[in-house]
């Protein structure tokens, strides 16, 4: 099968008129023919704000069985379903907690994914078995507007292979889905790049599953006190079913080994450096993942920086990028500095843990 590339870059969007998404005629064809591919049972890629997603009709089993399929994905592991507006929700709960509608009515559309009780209407295909369904409605304009020309709700894992960096970029999604789906609208880079904010609602206290730009302290303050899931810091045993994606199984992870190294940052680079100058002295290619200000104190192996630790977003946005050019590089080895777990810290430690396998080094 071939994949068919659309570029949608540059579309002008407009305001938002009486409900109606406006984008450029260009855009809105290419549009069109993705919501055919999407009702007919296929599978598009597309850009939201936080990564891209890989859509496919989300009440449809055979078609969330494709998703599994592309991905590589282990079918017990659970699909956002993605929504254009509010009045979708109600058919695929069978209620919506006073948390969630708080949640709901402050963070839509937006980078959160709320955890409901799903109705008879979402297939336990989509849902990896649970009882209960994962919904999202982007900020993006272009995927709402997709997804309400589909007329379906869209169930979208990132689209990417299973276990691989998140794609940023069309292109991290040319690598490796080229060949294994239908279409891929090429939007640009998108703007968070780290996967939404996790909350499952569908108990009496709200449980973060998956930290993101949503923050922990955003959360606690539209509904009082929300409850952390161990999975968020630690590898949760074999036996476990994951509640949201991302939590049981290998995440995010580069081709090299990838270690963490802890601590005061002036003793994490001065190990970080020892290591370096260790493994290139035996031949082997070192990949060192820093941050604005530390960046100059590497003197050894290949070194990329994620972003500023003064603004986050900006670590957040390139983190994923940086896991992939590694592999392009075909190093052999990564360290990379930690960062404090607070704001979108929690976001961007999640996700470097899970890199690294919870591979970490600490320095006192």
């Amino acid at each position: 099968m071939d994949t068919k590339l659309v570029s949608v870059r540059g579309a002008e969007r407009t305001q938002e008129d009486a409900g109606c998404i406006g984008v450029q005629a260009e855009t809105e064809a290419a549009l069109q023919e993705a919501a055919r591919i999407l009702r007919s049972g296929g599978l598009v890629a597309f850009p939201t704000e936080t990564v891209y997603g890989l859509g496919a009709n989300g009440l449809e089993e055979a078609a969330a069985k494709k998703i599994y399929a592309a991905k590589g994905r282990p079918s017990d592991n659970p699909l956002i379903v993605h929504i254009s507006a509010m009045e979708e929700l109600e058919p695929l709960v069978t209620e919506i907690p006073d948390a969630g509608r708080r949640l709901a009515e402050l963070f839509w559309p937006g980078p959160l994914t709320l955890v409901f009780p799903k109705s008879s209407q979402v297939p336990y295909g989509t849902t990896g078995g649970l009882e209960t369904v994962a919904v999202r409605m982007p900020a993006e304009d272009l995927a709402r507007r997709l997804i309400a020309l589909a007329k379906v709700p869209v169930a979208a894992p990132s689209a990417n292979r299973s276990g691989r960096p998140s794609p940023t970029t069309a292109w991290h999604v040319w690598q490796d889905m080229n060949g294994r789906i239908d279409m891929i609208l090429d939007g640009g880079p998108v703007g968070i790049g780290v996967e939404s904010t996790i909350v499952d609602v569908s108990g009496k206290i709200p449980v973060l599953l998956r930290p993101g730009a949503i923050t922990l302290e955003m959360l606690e303050q539209a509904v009082g006190h929300v409850e952390l899931d161990p999975a968020i810091f630690q590898a949760p045993g074999e036996n476990v079913r994951p509640k949201a994606p991302g939590m049981k199984y290998r995440h995010y992870a580069p081709r090299a080994e990838m270690t963490l190294v802890e601590g005061e940052l002036e003793k994490v680079t001065q190990a970080i450096n020892q290591l370096a100058e260790k493994y290139t002295a035996e031949g082997r290619r070192v990949g060192i993942i820093c941050t604005e200000e530390t960046q100059h104190f590497y003197t050894k192996g290949i070194v990329r920086c994620m972003g500023s630790r003064s603004r986050e977003e900006t670590i957040a946005h390139n983190l994923f990028a940086v896991l992939r050019e590694f592999d392009d590089l075909e190093v052999d080895c990564i360290y990379s500095e930690s960062l404090p777990c607070e704001q979108l810290g929690y976001a961007i430690m999640n996700r470097l843990q899970k890199a690294a396998g919870y591979r970490k080094i600490s320095v006192e």
